[in-house]
């Protein structure tokens, strides 16, 4: 009996969805074969249609802080699935998370949850636009906020390259809306600030950059952009639907000590199911309809089956003290790859914060900004991949993502992972 195989789905995937695929980055673009095709995932593992098992440093691109089937979210997802799929009414699920997240974190004073990353950063602009009375947002090259219009400029990974700049199908009058500036130049932010500073409504930024490579960014730097929002009556928010309950219990909020007027989550708090959430300062999010006037609407917002899994996953962390223990693995792994390039003569490096990595080129000074990342990334990154898959371990397929460890990466796992990337690179 024949087996399928990954190629021939994808010769049938690229019949029915564009490139294949439903997300650009779980695209194989630019690495010369067809993208593989998973069945199964458990724990640290995925296991293609081919019964390959691979080590899994994708995570859904960080949403499964637990791995993959983490027994105890199962079993309350099952719970939740014998109870109610959605019910497009008021219902406890989502009250007890959002209770679980305003006591946790003084500064989400009220939040409203919605069903994508893209929908929480769309909704927070509304309401700065809204609270100001000015149009304009300022964002950072190098910084993805989803596929918001008016933010699809020089943003992440899915447009690195030729595309950066922008996407096609959004009108000049709306990209116009965008101010854009690089990363870690307090200068030019200034100069910004100094031409456009009154009709600027909201600074967006990735507190840590996580989408076009790793951008670590200096403390100065963080706290002269929240210096010259307060100054110039901008609001300051935070997207950290990555960064957020993935850094520490409360995100690049605590590790800065910067209090912003918004915050958008993601990922986490939805243990593996589709979620969003936005919030910040009472005043700011009783703008929102029924409260106010800015309006927002979802049928499947705060879907019950996300909302369980999301605070089962966040108590689970809390309790386990996940944070520490997902940093000090993904040190000593991390150190473990730079010895072992270090000693093949292998010309590569490794940036790392909290769970999250980011294998590059060489450089001289920290990468901060996206015209710091080696020239030969894409290549490089092709090389590296392609070997590591063969070896049974499954990076991000783009030369611009991150990886996340998860906490079902032991240290056993994490000791082979290491070596078959020392491998791979050689």
């Amino acid at each position: 009996m024949h087996k399928v195989t990954s190629e021939e789905l994808f010769q049938r995937a690229l019949n029915v969805a564009p490139g294949g695929v439903h997300s650009p980055v779980r695209s194989f673009k630019g690495l010369d074969r067809a993208p593989v095709f998973f069945k199964k995932a458990e724990g640290a593992y995925l296991t293609s249609v081919e019964d390959k098992k691979y080590i899994d440093f994708c995570q859904s691109f960080g949403p499964l802080i637990l791995g993959h089937l983490d027994p105890e979210v199962k079993e309350e997802v099952h719970r939740m699935v014998d109870t109610a799929w959605t019910f497009g009414a008021t219902e406890i699920y989502s009250l007890e998370l959002a209770e679980w997240i305003t006591s946790t974190l003084p500064f989400m004073e009220k939040l409203r949850f919605v069903s994508s990353g893209t929908e929480a950063v769309m909704s927070a602009l509304r309401v700065a636009r809204a609270a100001t009375g000015r149009n304009k947002i300022l964002k950072f090259e190098g910084c993805y906020h989803g596929h918001v219009d008016n933010l699809l400029v020089k943003a992440g990974s899915g447009l690195a390259g030729a595309a950066a700049s922008s996407s096609a199908g959004i009108p000049a009058e709306v990209a116009a809306q965008t101010v854009v500036t690089p990363l870690d130049d307090e200068q030019k932010l200034q100069e910004v600030f100094h031409n456009f500073g009154k009709d600027i409504a909201a600074v967006i930024i990735e507190p840590l950059p996580a989408n076009y490579g790793l951008l670590i960014q200096r403390q100065e730097f963080l706290k002269k952009v929240a210096e010259l929002c307060e100054k110039n009556g901008s609001l300051l928010i935070f997207d950290e639907v990555i960064s957020g309950f993935r850094v520490g219990l409360q995100g690049m909020v605590e590790k800065t000590g910067i209090r912003p007027d918004l915050v958008t989550y993601g990922k986490i708090i939805g243990g593996g199911f589709p979620v969003g959430c936005y919030g910040g300062k009472k005043e700011l999010m009783n703008m929102v309809a029924p409260s106010g006037d800015v309006y927002q609407a979802g049928t499947l917002s705060a879907n019950p089956i996300g909302m369980r899994a999301g605070l089962t996953t966040l108590k689970k962390m809390q309790r386990l003290d996940g944070w520490n223990v997902l940093e000090k693995r993904t040190q000593k792994f991390t150190d473990a790859i730079r010895a072992g390039f270090a000693k093949k003569g292998v010309p590569l490096e490794v940036s790392h914060s909290a769970s999250l990595f980011w294998i590059h080129g060489p450089s001289k000074t920290p990468i901060r900004t996206i015209e710091q990342i080696p020239g030969n990334q894409g290549a490089t990154f092709k090389g590296l991949f392609l070997k590591s898959l063969e070896k049974g371990i499954y990076l991000a397929p783009n030369a611009y993502e991150v990886g996340f460890v998860s906490m079902a990466h032991t240290d056993e796992i994490l000791e082979q992972a290491a070596q078959a990337i020392i491998d791979a690179a050689e």
